[in-house]
C-alpha cells in the first residue's frame, strides 16, 4: 500500500475529502497549517482541519482584542456548551453574536466565526473516534484558556513565571498536540508498538511551535497591550526551554518515521519543527519579530521533501 493511500476503517458516512469550503477557511486564518495540512493522507487531513478551525475558532475568543475578559470567558462558556451538545440552532446563534460584536478585526478569523455552524457540522461527519478525540481535547482547552482569561486584566493572561508559561503553552498548544497523535494513531495499526512514546512526546511537541511564537511575537504582542513572557523570567530561560521542546518534537518525528507513518505524516510533523528551529534560529540572533524570508522557506520545504524522498531523513530530526 502507498505511503499516501487513505485508510479504509472509515465509518461509511465519513466525507473520503476536505471540502473545499474547509481549505479555504484555513487558508484564511493561518500560513503555517495552510501549508503543511494539505500534506496529510485523507481522512486524516478533513479530521485535522476540522479541528485545526474549530481550535482556532477557541483561540479567537481568547485573543479577543476587543472584548473585556468578562465577555471572553462567556463566550467561551458558550461555545464550550455547544460542542458537548452540538444544537446547530445555538450554534448559529453564536455565529450571529460573533458577526454582530466582533471580537478582533483579523478578516480570516471573523469570516470563520461567521462559518462555525458549517465547521461544526463537518465535525459531525467524521468518524465517530475522531469525533470524540477532537471534542474531548478540544474541551479541555476551551476550560482552561478560560482560566486563564480568568487572571486576564483585560488583554492577555498574566504568566507570573516561567511554570505558569509552560501551563499556558500546554493548554492552548500542548493539548492540541495530544490531540493530533490520537488522530494518527486511529486505523494505523503499524504505531500501535509506538504509541506509548508517541503520547509521551506529544505535548511537548505542541508547546515547543507555541513557544517559538511567543519568542517571534514579542513586540507585536506588547504593542497591543499583553505579553506572553513572564515578568522577571530571562529570555534565555525561555529560549532554552523552546530548544529543549523542539529536541522532543524531533524525537516525536523519530519515533514516527521508524514505526514506518505515511510520509504525509512525517511532512506534517517534520516541516513545523523545521520551520519553527530556523525561525528560532533568527529570533535569537536579530531579536523578536525577526521572519524567515520566502525563499528560506522554500529551501527549508525543498529540503525536507528531498530528505524524505531519499529516506535519508535522520539528521531532519536533530539540530543542524
Amino acid at each position: 500500500m502507498s505511503a499516501r493511500t487513505a485508510r479504509t476503517s472509515a465509518a461509511p458516512d465519513v466525507v473520503a475529502g476536505t471540502p473545499p469550503r474547509l481549505d479555504a477557511l484555513l487558508g484564511e486564518t493561518s500560513r503555517t497549517f495552510a501549508l503543511t495540512i494539505p500534506l496529510l493522507p485523507e481522512p486524516t487531513r478533513f479530521e485535522v482541519t476540522v479541528a485545526y478551525l474549530l481550535f482556532r475558532v477557541a483561540d479567537t475568543l481568547e485573543d479577543a482584542t476587543l472584548w473585556p475578559a468578562r465577555h471572553k470567558r462567556a463566550e467561551l462558556a458558550r461555545l464550550g456548551g455547544v460542542l458537548r451538545a452540538v444544537r446547530h440552532d445555538e450554534a448559529e446563534r453564536l455565529a450571529a453574536g460573533w458577526t454582530e460584536r466582533p471580537p478582533c478585526d483579523h478578516a480570516g478569523y471573523r469570516a470563520l466565526l461567521l462559518a462555525f455552524p458549517e465547521v461544526l457540522d463537518s465535525l459531525e461527519r467524521l468518524s465517530p473516534a475522531a469525533r470524540e478525540a477532537i471534542r474531548e481535547h478540544l474541551g479541555r482547552t476551551i476550560e482552561r484558556m478560560a482560566g486563564f482569561v480568568g487572571q486576564d486584566a483585560d488583554r492577555g493572561p498574566t504568566l507570573r513565571d516561567l511554570a505558569d508559561l509552560r501551563s499556558y503553552c500546554y493548554a492552548v498548544a500542548g493539548i492540541v498536540g495530544e490531540m493530533l497523535t490520537e488522530l494518527f494513531l486511529l486505523g494505523r495499526p503499524q504505531l500501535d508498538r509506538v504509541a506509548t512514546d508517541l503520547r509521551s512526546g506529544a505535548a511537548a511537541f505542541g508547546e515547543a511551535l507555541q513557544l517559538v511564537n511567543i519568542l517571534k511575537d514579542a513586540v507585536s504582542d506588547r504593542r497591543e497591550g499583553r505579553s506572553f513572557l513572564p515578568p522577571g523570567v530571562e529570555r534565555d530561560r525561555v529560549l532554552a526551554l523552546a530548544r529543549a521542546n523542539l529536541a522532543a518534537a524531533g524525537r516525536y518525528c523519530r519515533v514516527l518515521a521508524s514505526a514506518g507513518a505515511p510520509v504525509g505524516l512525517l511532512e506534517f510533523t517534520a516541516l513545523p519543527v523545521l520551520l519553527a528551529r530556523a525561525t528560532l534560529d533568527r529570533v535569537e540572533r536579530d531579536g523578536p519579530g525577526a521572519k524567515l524570508s520566502r525563499p528560506e522557506v522554500g529551501a527549508i520545504v525543498a529540503r525536507m521533501h528531498d530528505a524524505l524522498e531519499r529516506n535519508q531523513y535522520d539528521g531532519l530530526w536533530t539540530e543542524s
